[in-house]
């Protein structure tokens, strides 16, 4: 009995449902695109320095589709309409020298020193998601522990998490006793080890490798200008990683070192604590891109490294670094050098009455820069760096939709970007100050 009912059941079930499915399979249909269009604003082109004021920018799903004037650019019917009057639109801002992990030495690296990695991705979340609300929508992470950056990428990418776009680098590829590395740590030695690691982090996941071929300001002892790897070995990892399609950066404070980088086809230095005119000079002839993270060794951080407990040996290696620091950015600069922006400090830091990310480019200017060329440093000339110029950098149809809205032009003053107060990413409003 209870089979013919459960039979009857069934067949009456398939019966009903049949007509249902073949009705919703026929009206099936794609979900609706998300339309919206700021107005009022005025759009800075970060390529040449215009701006077009009493702006509509049209944003559909998770791409611009039209920018233009008022006058020539129509609102789309049931868009989304968000009030810009009075703001200046610039890109998402990008910082390519970003940690999410970061622990430097003192009080409150001390009180990370048995994380684990569960509480490191917690960590790690939590700094993408502030960082972007502040703004910064592109971030390359440039070494972090135990391949969390990669994860943390995964989760932001399928919607699972909420942070800026990330390039990763994944664990650093370290040289035994190099700037990084634990007292007793054997790394890596000799270039077949160095070819071995690249592809580790490679098949990981890394679009980036990061090395360390110097000594740094963490690193207690040692002459930060020291130079930790040979040429064999640099030549291992650039050719490993290039062959494989991933571009190689490389923490540097020594001359000697960026020089034997620059010649094995490095694509990138970091920091470039004690670089001279003439291994500038090479850089900008080999087209090699500079982050300087000038943040790390001027005044204006000391409370930072104050409030985490900084030992007096920090403190000491960061004054020795700052006034040959500031003058390697400044030669950068004159001589032409190709350089994105990037803090060594998390990118939504408080620093100087801002955030790092922008007070990084406030510097930039004071040593040298247009407040324009600055504005470019944080935006399109990463997008560059990375390879998607075609995707980010600028705002524009077909680019994917990452912008922010600033209360002054930052074309005439580069700390506008103190006023961020609209931030969008991907098509989605992160932030809207004027909405609360």
């Amino acid at each position: 009995m209870m089979r013919t009912i459960s039979r009857s059941l069934l067949y009456a079930a398939v019966c009903f449902l049949g007509p249902v499915t073949a009705l919703t399979a026929q009206e099936r249909t794609e979900p609706a695109v998300s339309v919206k269009a700021i107005v009022g604003g005025s759009v800075v082109d970060v390529e040449s320095g215009r701006v077009i004021h009493d702006a509509v920018v049209v944003i559909e799903g998770d791409r611009f589709s039209a920018v233009g004037p008022a006058s020539t650019t129509p609102v789309p019917d049931g868009a989304n309409v968000i009030r810009a009057d009075g703001m200046w639109l610039v890109p998402g801002l990008m910082n390519m020298h970003v940690h999410f992990g970061l622990v430097l030495p003192g009080q409150a690296g001390a009180e990370l020193a048995n994380e684990t990695e569960a509480e490191l991705a917690l960590r790690m979340a939590a700094a993408a998601r502030a960082s972007l609300w502040a703004g910064v929508t592109t971030v390359r992470l440039t070494g972090e522990r135990g391949h969390v950056d990669l994860a943390l990428k995964r989760a932001i990418d399928r919607g699972e998490a909420q942070g800026p776009r990330i390039f990763s680098a994944g664990e650093a590829v370290q040289v035994t006793g190099g700037h990084g590395s634990s007292v007793g740590e054997i790394a890596n030695d000799g270039p077949y080890e160095f070819r071995k690691a690249v592809r580790r982090e490679i098949r990981a996941g890394a679009s980036w490798i990061k090395i360390a071929i110097s000594g740094g300001i963490a690193t207690p002892g040692g002459d930060i200008s020291a130079a930790y790897m040979t040429p064999d070995e640099l030549s291992a990892v650039t050719e490993t990683a290039h062959r494989l399609g991933v571009k190689v950066t490389a923490h540097s404070g020594s001359p000697a070192a960026t020089r034997d980088a620059v010649a094995a086809g490095i694509d990138c230095i970091e920091h470039g604590y004690f670089l001279t005119p003439e291994v500038l000079r090479l850089m900008k002839d080999a087209g090699t891109w500079f982050v300087p993270t000038i943040l790390v060794s001027q005044p204006a951080t000391r409370p930072f490294f104050e409030r985490i407990g900084s030992p007096p040996w920090y403190l000491a290696r960061v004054e020795a670094v700052g006034k040959r620091h500031w003058d390697a950015l400044r030669t950068a600069i004159d001589e032409g050098v190709r350089i994105a922006l990037g803090t060594d400090q998390l990118p939504h830091e408080p620093n100087d009455g801002t955030i790092a990310t922008v007070r990084e480019a406030e510097y930039y200017v004071d040593a040298g820069m247009t407040p324009l060329q600055a504005l470019q440093s944080a935006t399109i000339a990463p997008a560059t760096m990375l390879g998607v110029g075609e995707e980010l950098g600028t705002i524009a149809p077909g680019k994917l939709a990452d912008l922010v809205a600033v209360e002054a032009d930052p074309t005439q003053d580069i700390s506008a970007l103190r006023t961020i107060r609209l931030v969008v990413k991907g098509g989605e409003v992160v932030r809207n100050d004027r909405a609360r």
